[in-house]
């Protein structure tokens, strides 16, 4: 089966703005990433999100040891340019892409301004898995009392997102994704920080 453009990208669409509106909550895109139906270098997922979010009218940057050949597929597929980090909309962050690369990206990446705090980057990062697990906890909107997660991903990524995420309403947003095809939303509103065993 190939992928239906519109019901299945809207359904990806959905399932994503659910995410993010509860931060924790692990999506399962597998049915729809499934339908993808082509051989690349990152995960069905990550290329489904890229159909979802990039358009005409945004930039990108892939950050990959395969930056050229994924850049001339997401290219291809929606039109969207590429830009350097420091001026891309989404950054993608490939599961090959070493932790020093990861943390460079987010050290670049713009956050807005307090007149437009949306123009800011979102990240898409590539990881081992994903599940509900203890390892973290967030808590802010969206969030009752408090979600468990964890992230299995090499890099001191969570340091970062919490400097670069310091002057909100300026900041980024990040979404992760694993070989499951599992999707995970951090907004900029959430607090995270790693669990302390008492």
């Amino acid at each position: 089966m190939q992928l239906d453009m519109v019901h299945d990208t809207q359904m990806a669409y959905r399932k994503l703005v659910d995410s993010m509106s509860r931060p924790g909550t692990v999506s399962r895109l597998g049915e729809q990433a499934n339908n993808i139906g082509m051989d690349t270098c990152c995960f069905g997922a990550t290329v489904l999100l890229a159909m979802v979010l990039l358009d005409t009218e945004v930039t990108f940057k892939i950050v990959s040891q395969r930056e050229e050949e994924t850049a001339r597929l997401f290219n291809r597929l929606t039109y969207a340019r590429e830009a350097e980090a420091a001026h891309a909309d989404y950054i993608f962050v490939l599961r090959d892409a070493k932790p020093e690369q990861l943390e460079q990206a987010l050290r670049a990446a713009k956050t807005g301004d307090l007149v437009n705090p949306h123009m800011s980057a979102t990240f898409i990062v590539e990881a081992e898995t994903i599940t509900n697990d203890d390892d973290l906890v967030l808590t802010g909107p969206g969030i009752k009392e408090a979600n468990g997660l964890l992230v299995v991903r090499d890099g001191s990524w969570l340091e970062l997102r919490n400097a670069k995420n310091g002057e909100f309403p300026m900041g980024i947003d990040m979404i992760f994704v694993d070989r499951d095809s599992q999707a995970v939303c951090l907004p900029r509103t959430t607090q995270i920080r790693k669990r302390v065993n008492e």
